[in-house]
């Protein structure tokens, strides 16, 4: 019997069943060891030397898999087809190695591009090594971006207090999202007009035709740029005769697109579903690993990390089969499509992203997938079928009228067309790319349909239109253009779209607003900041060229260590360069980039950085704790400060970000007060000084909305509730850091709204602090389940999804396992929960049902002395008295300088770098 290796659970039921008892499939859970988020994991004085660490998840999976292939005959590592893949076959065979679990015994690598019996067998009866230049090409990409994130990050914290991170492919795509904003700050609208003239032929029939000759000029789009000028030519167009100069009816083709890649798959999944890329591959991976299709797990689709636009030969002859079938041979074209893809750098290492067999209609396997699988997949087949179909044949109608009158002449312009044969078209309707400049014109007057129209026909004027428009900026990238964009440019690869998109936004530089991506204050300063001192690792062409290094290595044309030292080399010299930096010349630099926007004119001319409270200080960008702000010169003397809004000139918040804003006086203190904005947002105070009493807005909260009342409401807190009828202390409702709350005796209690602070009565609060303690004081209860999965095959009991007050989880029997931020709850699968709860037990040490009862159902040992038992719990847990003394000292000053830690659910989030 031999051992396979696949990386999910999924993946291996289908597998298994394919291979029948001669074979043990076995999850390794994706990557088995990564280098630990410290300094020294890759040490470039030792020859760019890696240290590996083992996540204790893990570490259980690989003493269970050594422990299946010591009693194996064979190894056969069958991870996806991709550098990643190849990487974790890797990885899994190193530990191995040093568990000598391998021996003498044969190893295979395996793989196959879909999750069929047919792909399956085909490659293991076609076994390989480990591409070692694959494994190479990985080690280079992740030892750039350890060293790029753990050599700038820190020079980020210490110079630029409040960033986060930065990273070799991240940092690149947050310059893109920063210099498209700035675009459009920067940009200029011009005032244009249009004028077109409703006509009819001698038959009665009307149709629309655009001016574009007036006068012997040739119109450009800005070329009628006033309402005076519109009004002239409207004045001759009204008065003037109309007949058909020439019509021209040209039949042209329109040929099909080329199947998805990863990039054009979350393009199109965000234009026509709304998905994210991230949700677009949690769904594909679910579609590739496979589903149950009436009693059958079969992989309905290829590997969707691919940049390749091909299909295998066999894939071309069963779609052209499918064609004739579904919609008739002439919709077969005489010779099957080749498509070249046009992305920068690309790899087409596989094949593009198609269904398994074409066979399978959307409509023959909706019943066996939920609703974004069914939709997804109907997407990835219609697209597909359709790039090998016969091309739409349309007939293109350009009518040429002349104008005369007043002395003037004009040439008008209409344009139509008609599907003689609609080709691809009846399969697939590419979506519009929403990087299109917004302002191309009306396209529906390309594809209306003309009435017959004749050569010398004079036509008859209906009514003659005069529209204003304005020019618009090049519109904010979706995730979709801007993943195109990188494609483009050669910036990362198909596998990092989805997670760097997801990076940014975890790290607060970018916000997604009604699905465009807008950078945060936060972003725009490190992008600033790393253009300033650290330009060329931000340039396009400079990364785009390393990947070009990277793919030369994966195909075994560089040495990978050679192309680390190249850029170590460079790379930590100007990083040494950076070392006299001081705060002080950062702020200069920012101002000096960024003072258009953190300080933009004022509109009665006055001095944009001039303090609105002193009048005599200058307002500055300013780095604390929490990141960048606006203050005055004078400080301590006068204590103004703004927010930075995402436009960088404010909060977006009204006149508070000038300075205070005038409510009134309370009537009980005649103290004033007033809306102001300060680092952390908008607030309201009574009084001056360092006695004055502030409450910050609670979510929800407008400034613009605030006024007097509402503002002394928020004052007056916290309220008192009434006495607790038992303990016949208080009861107290306020609004704290994590919101409205009740506080009896030390212990607080979430309420659901700010309002109820203002409302909750005696008996409703008595009601929810009980609650409170009849759950350990841990909460008013478990949240109602969101969805149920299915049971931990470990830990025991069932896994549901909750939505807890500090956001999604999962949970079986009391673990509890926080998602990743920005984590959709509705795409948790089984697999990934199961994950997340392991690596929660092994960090808290809990144990679940299955395991307590398994632990209550042994005999317990006999008693021991106590020094006896001492002696245990020391080897026990490693720790000796005076280990455990040195434990509970304070921490040293040293540690204090560390960077602090980002924890995430899975931990991918804690490392400071792009995961690229």
């Amino acid at each position: 019997m031999d051992v396979v290796i696949v990386e999910s659970p999924a993946k291996a039921k289908t597998i298994n069943k394919y291979l029948g008892g001669n074979y043990k499939v076995i999850a390794s859970y994706g990557h088995v060891r990564d280098l630990p988020p410290k300094d020294g994991s890759v040490r470039p004085d030792e020859d760019f030397e890696m240290i590996w660490e083992v996540a204790k998840p893990s570490q259980k999976r690989l003493t269970e898999i050594a422990q299946a292939v010591r009693a194996a005959d064979g190894l056969v590592l069958a991870t996806d087809p991709d550098r990643e893949g190849e990487a974790i076959s890797w990885h899994v065979l190193e530990v191995l190695r040093q568990k000598k679990a391998i021996g003498k015994k044969p190893v295979s690598r395996v793989v196959f591009n879909a999750i069929t019996k047919k792909a399956v067998l085909d490659a293991m009866a076609n076994p390989r090594e480990i591409d070692e230049p694959l494994v190479n090409a990985y080690l280079a990409r992740r030892a750039l971006d350890y060293l790029v994130g753990f050599t700038l990050s820190p020079v980020l914290w210490r110079k630029l207090p409040g960033a986060r991170s930065a990273g070799r492919v991240q940092s690149v795509a947050l310059r893109l999202i920063c210099d498209r904003e700035a675009e459009i700050e920067r940009f200029k609208t011009d005032e244009y007009w249009q004028i077109a003239a409703q006509l009819a032929t001698p038959r009665g029939d009307d149709f629309k035709a655009r001016l574009t000759v007036f006068d012997g000029e040739k119109l450009q789009k800005l070329s009628i740029g006033n309402e005076e000028r519109a009004s002239v030519v409207r004045s001759m167009l009204e008065g003037a005769t109309y007949r058909v100069d020439s019509v021209e009816a040209k039949p042209t083709k329109r040929n099909p697109g080329p199947p998805f890649t990863t990039s054009t798959l979350q393009q199109a999944a965000s234009a026509k579903l709304g998905f994210s890329a991230s949700r677009t591959m949690q769904v594909a991976q679910k579609l590739y690993e496979g589903v149950d299709v009436g009693g059958e797990t079969v992989g309905l689709i290829t590997y969707m990390r691919t940049d390749g636009v091909q299909m295998a030969p066999e894939a071309v002859a069963d779609a052209r089969q499918s064609i004739g079938a579904s919609f008739g041979e002439r919709y077969v074209p005489e010779k099957p499509r080749y498509y070249a893809t046009k992305a920068k750098n690309a790899q087409e290492a596989h094949e593009a992203i198609r269904p398994t067999e074409f066979g399978r209609a959307p409509k023959d396997v909706e019943r066996y997938l939920d609703r974004d699988q069914a939709r997804l997949y109907d997407l990835i087949w219609k697209r597909c079928i359709a790039s090998q179909m016969a091309s739409a044949e349309i007939e293109r109608t350009t009518v040429d009228i002349f104008a005369s009158g007043g002395g003037k002449t004009a040439t008008l312009r209409a344009t139509g067309q008609v599907i003689k044969f609609d080709g691809f078209i009846g399969a697939y309707v590419d979506h519009r790319d929403d990087s299109r400049a917004p302002d191309a014109g009306d396209d529906d007057e390309d594809s209306a349909r003309l009435p017959e129209i004749l050569a010398n026909d004079d036509l008859a004027k209906r009514a003659i239109d005069a529209s204003q428009h304005f020019t618009e900026p090049p519109p904010r990238y979706s995730e979709a253009s801007l993943i195109k964009r990188m494609e483009e440019l050669g910036i990362g690869r198909p596998s990092t779209y989805a997670s760097t998109l997801q990076t940014l936004q975890d790290r607060d530089y970018v916000v997604h607003e009604k699905r465009k991506l807008l950078p945060e204050a936060k972003g725009r300063l490190v992008t600033a900041f790393l253009h300033n001192f650290f330009e060329r690792y931000v340039e396009y062409d400079f990364t785009a060229e390393l990947e070009e290094k990277l793919d030369l290595i994966s195909a075994g044309k560089l040495a990978w260590k050679d192309v680390l030292r190249e850029f170590w080399q460079n790379f930590s010299t100007h990083v040494d360069g950076t070392k006299e930096l001081r705060v002080t010349d950062v702020l200069d630099a920012l101002n000096e980039e960024l003072g258009p926007l953190v300080f933009p004119p004022k509109e009665d001319g006055t001095e944009p950085r001039a303090c609105p409270r002193c009048g005599e200080g200058k307002l500055s960008l300013k780095l604390g704790k929490f990141g960048a702000f606006v203050g005055c010169s004078n400080y301590p003397e006068c204590g103004f400060t703004r927010q930075l809004g995402t436009s960088l000139s404010g909060n977006g918040n009204g006149d508070e970000a000038e300075g205070p804003k005038d409510l009134g006086v309370d009537p009980e203190t005649s103290d004033p007060v007033t809306l102001r904005s300060g680092r952390f947002g908008p607030y309201v105070q009574r009084g001056e000084g360092k006695e004055a009493k502030r409450s910050s807005l609670p979510k929800g909260w407008q400034p613009a909305e605030i006024d007097l009342e509402k503002a002394l409401r928020l004052l007056s807190l916290p309220r008192e509730v009434g006495l607790h009828p038992e303990s016949g202390k208080p009861i107290l409702a306020g609004l704290g850091r994590y919101g409205p709350f009740l506080q009896h005796d030390g212990m607080y209690a979430n309420l659901e709204t700010i309002e109820d602070v203002f409302e909750v009565g005696l008996n409703r609060a008595v009601t929810v602090i009980a609650e409170k303690k009849e759950n350990g004081g841990r909460g008013r209860g478990k949240p109602a389940a969101l969805a149920t999965l299915g049971e931990h095959p470990q830990l025991g009991g069932q896994i549901t999804v909750r939505d807890g007050r500090f956001g999604p989880y999962v949970n079986t029997g009391k673990i509890n396992a926080t998602l990743p931020k920005g984590k959709d709850p509705s795409s948790v699968t089984l697999e990934g929960a199961i994950q997340l709860l392991n690596e929660r037990a092994e960090k808290t040490g809990k144990k679940g049902p299955a395991k307590k009862a398994a632990a209550k159902s042994k005999p317990k040992a006999a008693a021991k002395p106590k020094a006896k038992a001492a002696a245990a719990k020391t080897a026990a847990d490693g720790k000796t008295p005076a280990k455990k003394a040195a434990a509970k000292a304070p921490a040293k000053s040293k540690a204090a300088k560390k960077p602090p830690a980002e924890s995430s659910a899975t931990g991918d989030e804690s490392l400071p770098w792009d995961a690229d």
